[in-house]
């Protein structure tokens, strides 16, 4: 009986988190529906206003989240190759990357054309229009379309972050924070265009200024979370905020095993999932290979997000992976 080739753990995703993932493509294409009838709707409506400028052009920013995610989900699911032993899930760490650098450049470009504004003193006029044999403030219409892109982004955040939590994707998080953004850059604007209704010429302008760097500060924070995962830092949580809880399991579970002294990991970040280098003393000074593999298939199937293991049987541990295990044995003690 020929025996199957081995492989790598898992080149695909589980049936519930592939449903995950097409109910995030769905919601995706959604948003950018959504993005396309609110860029046209803002730019007819733009006048001189900065905070609206600013605005549109965020609006045109948020589409590149989406896009990037449509792209990576082409990719991630492809079969490891020779040239590609480790399969395809950085697609979305390179997305993530490429999502942050477009806030970022774009965000610093507002705030120094928002700021020269601001500081030249200018006094952007908002003129009338005729709407159906009537004249009215053009002002009115500004804040009328804002208002209309409030309710969806509030919404369509709230559903990403909990696919982005479910399916360990950070491209998507980025998406569901940038969704944040754009209502609050539409209650920004509303507040610039009625403050120059009211005479305040430098609400305009202060309005833009926050804008900016609210996507700034949205581009920072994506491209130091996309730079470190493709840098093989530890594995974090999709939100970036803590270190993964796999990393402690993982040793918990060797630990368990009769013939292991002592063990330690390396966890590594590769996009849904993660690539888990297992370093293991021996109790007795040595291992079998079925001991070995045994534990590396309960391993697998400890978290879908186990896609790589490798076990390496080692006399001490590595000094990277051996303090890692004192942090998991002094919060167990807490």
């Amino acid at each position: 009986m020929t025996k199957a080739t081995p492989r790598f753990g898992r080149t695909e995703l589980p049936d519930r988190q592939a449903d995950v993932l097409k109910a995030s493509i769905r919601i995706q294409w959604a948003t950018l529906a959504f993005l396309v009838i609110t860029i046209v709707l803002v730019y007819l409506v733009l006048g001189n206003s900065q905070a609206m400028k600013a605005a549109w052009i965020e609006d045109l920013l948020s589409l590149a989240p989406p896009l990037a995610f449509l792209i990576a989900v082409r990719i991630v699911n492809r079969t490891p190759t020779m040239g590609n032993p480790y399969g395809f899930h950085r697609s979305v760490g390179v997305a993530h990357l490429v999502a942050g650098v477009a806030l970022f450049v774009m965000g610093a470009y507002l705030i120094v054309d928002s700021a020269s504004g601001l500081l030249s003193a200018e006094h952007p006029p908002i003129g009338s229009v005729e709407l159906f044999g009537n004249v009215i403030w053009l002002g009115w219409l500004m804040m009328g379309v804002m208002a209309l892109t409030i309710p969806l982004p509030i919404y369509f955040g709230h559903r990403k972050m909990a696919l982005a939590k479910e399916l360990h994707d950070k491209v998507l998080y980025a998406d569901a924070d940038m969704n944040k953004a754009d209502w609050q850059t539409a209650v920004g604007s509303i507040v610039g265009v009625a403050g120059i209704g009211i005479g305040w010429w430098w609400a305009d302008a202060a309005a833009a200024i926050f804008i900016a760097s609210s996507i700034v500060r949205d581009g920072v924070k994506n491209v130091r979370a996309a730079v470190t995962d493709l840098m093989d830092s530890r594995a974090t949580t999709f939100d970036d905020g803590k270190p993964h809880p796999l990393g402690r399991r993982v040793v918990d579970e060797v630990r368990a095993l009769r013939w292991v002294d002592d063990a330690g990991v390396r966890l590594r970040d590769q996009g849904h999932v993660f690539h888990a280098e297992v370093f293991v003393v021996p109790r007795r000074g040595k291992v079998s290979l079925s001991e070995l593999e045994d534990a590396r298939d309960r391993l697998i199937a400890l978290d879908w997000k186990l896609q790589d293991v490798v076990l390496v049987p080692v006399e001490q541990l590595p000094e990277e992976v051996g303090g890692s295990l004192h942090d998991h044995q002094s919060e167990r003690n807490r």
